[in-house]
């Protein structure tokens, strides 16, 4: 065994060292999938009961939501693990939710082309020029992907190598892009990361259809009580009641 210590090294073996754990640091920045609910330790996914029910419920229900505040982990621990893992088929043993044994086409959008380049996009591969850094493993995309005119560094697709063989394709939307842009082929999986007009989810929705697909949506719901939230949250509508607002015997 090699007992020698840093300041041993000669300047040749001290540069071979440094390569060789810059190497091991860029291939772990590289797998970060691997790393994200772990069986033990401070993040144990133990912890997490409440992000471990929202990827059960995908066995059961085709629409799913989380509506939280901001800055509670669900862009990255609920829609982008779990888009991750659909794109790959690089499902842990652990995991509850839905499978596909197949390749998948996924759209994962937010509200401005920026927003979804600085969150989804980055989530998911990473920061322009360091592609391969985001939930997806790096060894998985599969060649230089399409870049959005107009939008600098903006992804507009991308394919991923899937673990039965075949490649899944994602590709990114903003709904200031409008409903129209939302039309066309079928989806197994459309992630909404913050809330999306009425008329796009509408859209996506139908993008499911003939695929049995799955919509995500993750989002705090500053537009207060929308239709789109009232979907997930029917109990929270206003009633209306039908007592008159001011009864005769109660006039003059």
């Amino acid at each position: 065994m090699n007992s020698s210590t840093p300041a041993s090294l000669n300047s040749s073996e001290k540069q071979e060292l440094i390569a060789l754990l810059e190497e091991r640091e860029r291939r772990k920045r590289r797998r970060k999938l691997f790393e994200v609910y772990p069986d033990t330790g401070p993040l144990r996914r133990g912890l997490y009961p409440k992000h471990l029910q929202f990827f059960a419920a995908g066995t059961e229900h085709q629409e799913r939501a989380a509506v939280a505040a901001n800055r509670v982990g669900k862009s990255f621990g609920l829609g982008g693990f779990e888009t991750a893992l659909h794109l790959t088929g690089l499902y842990p043993q652990w995991w509850p939710g839905r499978r596909f044994d197949h390749p998948v086409d996924v759209w994962a959008a937010g509200d401005t082309s920026e927003t979804t380049r600085d969150i989804p996009q980055l989530i998911l591969m990473g920061a322009p020029g360091e592609y391969g850094t985001g939930l997806i493993p790096g060894d998985k995309i599969a060649g230089n992907p399409t870049h959005r005119a107009g939008v600098a560094q903006a992804v507009d697709t991308v394919r991923i190598a899937h673990a039965s063989g075949g490649m899944s394709m994602l590709g990114f939307k903003s709904y200031d892009q409008g409903r129209k842009k939302f039309q066309g082929t079928a989806k197994h999986l459309i992630w909404l990361d913050e809330e999306p007009p009425e008329d796009v989810y509408s859209e996506c929705m139908a993008r499911l259809m003939t695929t049995n697909g799955m919509m995500i949506c993750t989002f705090t719901p500053l537009e207060g009580l929308s239709n789109v939230v009232l979907k997930y949250m029917p109990e929270m509508a206003p009633t209306v009641s039908n007592e008159p607002l001011l009864r005769p015997d109660r006039l003059g």
